[in-house]
C-alpha cells in the first residue's frame, strides 16, 4: 500500500549509536522506513533496542556494523565528538547518512565532512529538531510569507542542567555509567557552546538566514556538581550577526531555570515571543501595537508528527530525509546548513577562550574558504574523563563515584526545593505552588535514609581521594543539599516535620 510519499520503496536504516538513536524508531516506522540493524557498544542499549527491533542485526562492533550490506542508510547518533569520522566512514561504505548533533568538532573536519558528502553523491542530513515543533514551523511559514518584515534582532535559548548526564547514561532510569570511577565520555566536560542547535537552528530555518560573524564573552560561573571548570554547567550566551544585519542572541547552557524553547523574534513589521505560557504576536508594525495570542497549527501530517516524540520535531527530521532520498526533493538540514550552525557553535568557543574577540562563521559552499580552514584542528581542551581518579584508586572504592553522584544530585534539588520552599511559603501565589513545595518536603521525608546513606559514601571519597577531579563535584553537592551539614537524620526529620505542619495548618 502506497504511504505519504506516494511510493511503496523502503529505506533500510542501520542505527548507530543507541541510546539517542533508539527513540527514532517509532517515527520511522511512518516513514518508510524499516530499521534493520543497530550498533552500540553498550549492552544496556543493545538490549534495549532488541525488545524494540527484534528482527534487525545488533552488534557492539562499528566494523561489523558497517559491512552489513542489507541497508540503505546510517543514522549516527555516536559520542559527540565522534560524528565526523563515523559520518565520513558511513558515506565510505556506500550508505546516505543522518547525523545527530552536531556534524563535526573541528574546522578541518568539517572540510573532510562536506568534501566526503559532495564526492559520495549521498543525501546527508543534521538530526537538529527544535526548527519542527508547532510553534517553530509555524512562525517559519508566516516569516515566508512576509508577516514579520525583515529580521532585526531574536533571542532563543535551550537551557539544559545535565548534571546526572555527566555521570549517567542518557536512558530510562539513567543507570550510572560504567565503570563508575571514570565520567562520562564527552557530556561531563563539553562547552556548551558546541551545543548551540536547538537555539540557532530555530531562528535559521525560521527566517532563512545564516549565521556569519560570532562573539562570546567567557562565563567563570559554573553550576555546583560539574567537573573541572564545569564547561557543561554554565550559561553560554552569544551575540550573532546574521546575514542579512541583523543581530541574534543565543543562549545555551545548564543554569537554575531550565527552558528548552523559550524565543523572542523582532521583525520591521511584527514581533513573537514564547516563553512558558504561549506563543505571543506584536501585531500592527509598532512597539505599542496589539500584542495577541495564537495557537499555531500542524502543518499536514502534524498529528502524526506529535505523537512520535520530541514535540513533533524526531518524526520531520525523518521526513524530510526519506523525502530526499525517496523523490529528491532537498530538505531542509542538508551539509552546508548543517556546517552553519556546527561553525556558529565552534567559533563561539573559539570567541570565548580569546575574551570574546568577534570570529567569522566560515561559508563551507565556498571552496576558497574551506580551503583556509582544512588544517585548523581547533578545539576545546579537557581533562580525560577515564582519569578522574588517581591511576592506583581502589576500583572498589571508586567506582561507587557515579551512582553517589546521581543519588546526591536528586537528594540535593529535592531537600533545596523543601527548605528553600518554606522561605517563601507566605508570598507562594496559588495552589499549584503550594503543592509543588508540599510535594518536595514529602519526597524529602522518603529519601532520608538514601540521602544520609550516600552522603556516607561521598564523604568516604573525599577522604580517599581529596586531590582528584572528582573530588569537586562531590563537595560542591555535599554543600548544596542543606545549610546544616553536621544534621542528624533525626534531626533532619524533625526540620522537615515542622516545615510540614506550618505549610498543612
Amino acid at each position: 500500500m502506497e504511504n505519504i510519499f506516494g511510493t511503496n520503496k523502503r529505506i533500510r536504516l542501520g542505527i548507530w549509536g543507541l541510546g539517542r538513536g533508539s527513540s527514532f524508531v517509532k517515527a520511522a516506522k511512518e516513514l518508510n522506513i524499516d530499521v534493520v540493524a543497530g550498533c552500540d557498544f553498550n549492552p544496556l542499549m543493545r538490549d534495549r533496542f532488541t525488545k524494540a527491533c527484534p528482527d534487525a542485526f545488533v552488534t557492539s562492533d562499528d566494523k561489523e556494523f558497517l559491512a552489513f550490506k542489507d541497508m540503505d542508510a546510517v543514522l549516527i547518533a555516536t559520542f559527540f565528538t565522534g560524528h565526523a569520522e563515523h559520518t565520513i566512514r558511513a558515506l565510505e561504505a556506500g550508505f546516505h547518512v543522518m547525523c545527530e548533533v552536531t556534524s563535526f568538532f573541528t574546522p578541518a573536519e568539517g572540510v573532510r565532512v562536506v568534501e566526503a558528502v559532495e564526492k559520495s553523491g549521498k543525501v546527508y542530513h543534521l538530526l537538529e529538531n527544535y526548527p519542527f515543533t508547532k510553534e517553530s514551523m509555524y512562525l517559519a511559514d508566516l516569516w515566508k510569507k512576509g508577516f514579520f518584515g525583515e529580521f532585526m534582532y531574536g533571542e532563543f535559548h535551550y537551557l539544559h542542567d545535565c548534571r546526572s548526564l555527566c555521570y549517567g547514561y542518557n536512558m530510562a532510569g539513567s543507570p550510572p555509567v560504567e565503570p563508575g570511577y571514570q565520567a562520562h565520555h564527552w557530556r561531563s566536560w563539553l562547552n556548551f557552546h558546541y551545543y548551540n542547535t536547538h537555539s540557532l537552528g530555530p531562528v535559521m530555518k525560521i527566517t532563512g538566514l545564516r549565521p556569519e560573524k560570532i562573539t562570546a564573552f567567557p562565563n567563570a560561573v559554573p553550576l555546583p556538581g560539574y567537573l573541572d571548570d564545569g564547561a557543561m554547567g554554565k550559561a553560554c550566551a552569544s551575540l550573532i550577526q546574521m546575514s542579512n544585519g541583523g543581530v541574534f542572541r543565543n543562549l545555551t547552557g545548564a543554569t537554575t531555570g531550565d527552558n528548552h524553547m523559550g524565543k523572542r523574534l523582532w521583525g520591521t513589521r511584527a514581533s513573537a515571543e514564547s516563553e512558558r505560557h504561549g506563543l505571543y504576536l506584536r501585531i500592527g508594525a509598532g512597539g505599542h501595537t496589539p500584542q495577541v495570542a495564537v495557537e499555531p497549527q500542524w502543518p499536514e501530517l502534524g498529528e502524526l508528527a506529535d505523537s512520535c516524540g520530541h514535540g513533533g520535531g524526531d518524526f520531520w527530521e525523518l521526513y524530510y530525509f526519506a523525502r530526499e532520498v525517496l523523490t529528491g526533493e532537498p530538505g531542509p538540514w542538508g551539509i552546508y546548513a548543517a556546517c552553519d550552525v556546527t561553525l556558529a557553535g565552534i567559533m563561539a568557543v573559539r570567541s570565548s577562550q580569546n575574551g570574546g574577540i568577534p570570529v567569522e562563521i566560515p561559508d563551507f559552499r565556498n571552496k576558497e574558504v574551506r580551503e583556509k580552514y582544512r588544517n585548523d584542528n581547533f578545539a576545546q581542551e579537557h581533562f580525560d574523563p577515564a582519569a578522574i581518579f588517581p591511576a592506583d584508586c581502589d576500583k572498589e572504592l571508586a567506582g561507587r563515584f557515579n551512582s553517589v553522584m546521581l543519588k546526591l544530585i536528586r537528594n540535593a534539588q529535592i531537600l533545596r526545593a523543601a527548605f528553600d520552599g518554606s522561605v517563601i511559603w507566605n508570598e507562594l501565589r496559588d495552589d499549584a505552588a503550594r503543592l509543588a513545595v508540599l510535594k518536595s518536603v514529602t519526597q524529602a521525608e522518603a529519601l532520608l535514609p538514601e540521602f544520609f546513606s550516600a552522603r556516607k559514601e561521598a564523604e568516604e571519597l573525599l577522604a580517599a581521594y581529596p586531590e582528584s577531579l572528582a573530588a569537586k563535584p562531590l563537595g560542591e553537592m555535599l554543600a548544596l543539599q542543606m545549610p546544616e551539614l553536621g544534621a542528624s537524620e533525626e534531626n533532619l526529620r524533625e526540620q522537615l516535620t515542622k516545615i510540614k505542619e506550618k505549610m498543612t495548618k
